[in-house]
């Protein structure tokens, strides 16, 4: 009796859809690598699972990218240019154009929370970057920083707006049980603390009724009102110390 022929399974490198050649680019490798981290998160985003999302040999992707950390800069570049798409600074209005610029990077940085936590705090040097620093250097100008001031003023808002859409970015990656503790947290942990920490008791009932976005919100009002109010003493002459 004779056996059946078996026939091989067709390794995985036979089955993947395979890119013509050619048709990998810069932008599409990008593309390819933001919606890995948005679907997959931090973990999945290797550069042999990045080959095969594209349906390519990882070391092709090295023909465009000399590095991980070069992709890494352009991931970054691209958060920044979907946060200022259409962004132009607001027209005698310093306050509303520092508060575009920071809800922007808030808002994508929160839609994209994996890209964000990698990428985020790098600096890309992409046109999108320098039009929102540029915006941001002359806001301060236009309150009435002293020109030598300015670029500390600067970093203190790119820094704000970075490292705390980060923050916000870095709490939704988290697995969603941890968030849901972290939230209940709020409301039960200062009702339950000891008697001798009266003032944490007195805040209990509010904690659990605040959002991220209102703090962030509070945080960057109170950080311009302190610029305006410096700005108005350097105006006086008495100094920002």
């Amino acid at each position: 009796m004779m056996r059946p022929v078996s026939t091989p399974k067709a390794s995985g490198e036979a089955r993947r859809r395979r890119l013509p050649r050619g048709a990998l680019t810069p932008e599409r490798i990008v593309t390819a690598s933001l919606a890995l981290l948005d679907e997959q998160g931090l973990a999945a985003f290797t550069m042999p699972r990045l080959g095969r999302t594209l349906g390519a040999d990882q070391t092709a992707v090295y023909r465009h990218f000399a590095s991980k950390d070069d992709l890494v800069l352009a991931v970054a570049d691209r958060l920044l240019t979907e946060a200022f798409e259409d962004f132009e600074p607001a027209v005698d209005d310093w306050r509303g154009t520092l508060v575009d610029v920071c809800q922007r990077v808030r808002t994508t940085y929160v839609s994209h929370p994996a890209a964000a936590v990698l990428s985020g705090p790098r600096i890309t040097t992409g046109s999108s970057e320098m039009k929102a620093a540029d915006a941001v250097v002359g806001a301060l100008r236009a309150a009435g920083i002293p020109d030598p001031e300015v670029a500390l003023y600067y970093r203190v808002i790119a820094d704000f707006a970075l490292l705390w859409s980060g923050g916000l970015a870095g709490f939704r990656i988290l697995d969603e049980s941890i968030q849901e503790a972290e939230r209940t947290t709020w409301a039960t942990a200062y009702a339950t603390a000891p008697d001798q920490f009266g003032n944490l008791h007195s805040i209990s009932g509010d904690l659990d009724r605040i959002e991220s976005e209102q703090v962030f919100d509070t945080a960057l009002e109170l950080l311009l009102d302190s610029i305006a109010a410096r700005a108005a003493r350097a105006r006086t002459g008495r100094g920002t110390a």
